[in-house]
């Protein structure tokens, strides 16, 4: 069965209320209010119910009005990971990752065109919840990359395939491009440039890390060998949640060459591989003992692509599996 994160559930049924709708109108639902705090997921199915409920109630455009209010913080543990992306266009690489591994009920694939990138939604609209969803991704899509970039990147046009609703207002408003109905495929599409944009979090570290750099040349110092294992350290953590990062792409984010990144952590005697696992022990251990973090979202977050394989190497590290480790007898 197919699960919706219950944030993204309580989301649109808060802002349905900010709207005019009351509780009481929510009385028969099969996921009721006043369960929502013990629950962590809601089948895919409730949540379309949900969208096509309030689609009869409220004026059209409420999906889109809501994808307008969505917080990267209401996306739990892939939103955390959108954080330390270091390019705007990584959300999809990472959403991508996240949905293979944890759930099955979207599939994003960029596909570039010159100038332009499309981003695919592969989520074929059954029933009506299913666009109205569809569209609620997408708008959320505009506010999660101005937030992360700090800027006001827009798309340069959306199209989905279903049919146009009676009132285009908020559509406008939101997308500020043109939007196309009963297309082929449903995608947003942004320039390739916007999409490379560096995140505000990428800016501040690379910055940090080059001005480290220009320090070294100009003043004869050399940044220890220990504080520069720190910072990849950190950095390795940052992008995890995309895959096992290379030293290359390290390396460029530190300003150095991988030849040189190497010969730096040889100083304080421990090679890239081995800081990779390093890391990856200490993050898991850590969401283990002090998050409900399930097993699956941890291995995402360590960078692996199957939950199985983070079990196995985590057995390896430790002698215990992941839920050993949680729950000890």
């Amino acid at each position: 069965m197919k699960y919706i994160s219950i944030s993204l559930y309580r989301k649109v049924i808060n802002h349905a209320l900010a709207e005019g709708m009351t509780v009481e109108d929510f009385k028969n639902l099969p996921i009721p209010i006043s369960s929502m705090d013990d629950i962590q997921a809601v089948p895919a199915e409730n949540f379309f119910s949900l969208h096509e409920m309030i689609d009869q109630v409220l004026e059209p455009g409420f999906s889109v009005r809501v994808g307008q209010q969505m917080k990267i913080d209401d996306y739990g543990v892939l939103g955390l990971s959108w954080r330390t992306c270091s390019k705007a266009g990584e959300i999809f690489e990472r959403s991508e990752r996240y949905f293979q591994l944890l759930s099955n009920t979207y599939l994003f694939k960029v596909e570039k065109e010159g100038e332009t990138s499309k981003v695919h939604l592969f989520r074929d609209a059954y029933r009506r919840g299913v666009e109205l969803s569809n569209e609620a991704t997408f708008s959320a899509t505009v506010v999660v990359l101005q937030a992360m970039t700090e800027t006001d990147i827009s798309p340069t046009s959306v199209s989905f395939k279903h049919g146009p609703p009676k009132d285009l207002k908020n559509y406008h408003s939101a997308f500020r491009c043109p939007i196309l109905f009963n297309q082929p495929q449903n995608f947003i599409a942004y320039l390739t440039t916007d999409l490379e944009t560096r995140t505000a979090k990428a800016d501040i570290s690379i910055n940090k890390f080059l001005v480290e750099r220009v320090e070294e040349e100009t003043k004869g110092i050399e940044v220890s060998s220990l504080k520069i294992a720190s910072d990849v350290e950190s950095l390795i953590k940052d992008a995890l949640p995309s895959g096992i990062p290379s030293i290359l792409q390290i390396g460029k984010h530190m300003g150095m060459s991988s030849r040189t990144l190497t010969r730096r952590l040889s100083e304080s005697g421990i090679t890239f591989r081995e800081l990779i696992k390093q890391t990856q022990v200490k993050i898991s251990k850590d969401l283990l003992k002090n998050s409900s973090s399930s097993v699956g979202e941890i291995a995402f977050q360590t960078g692996f692509s199957e939950q199985s394989a983070f079990s196995r190497a985590f057995k390896r590290w430790t002698g215990q599996s992941p839920l050993e480790y949680r729950n000890p007898l």
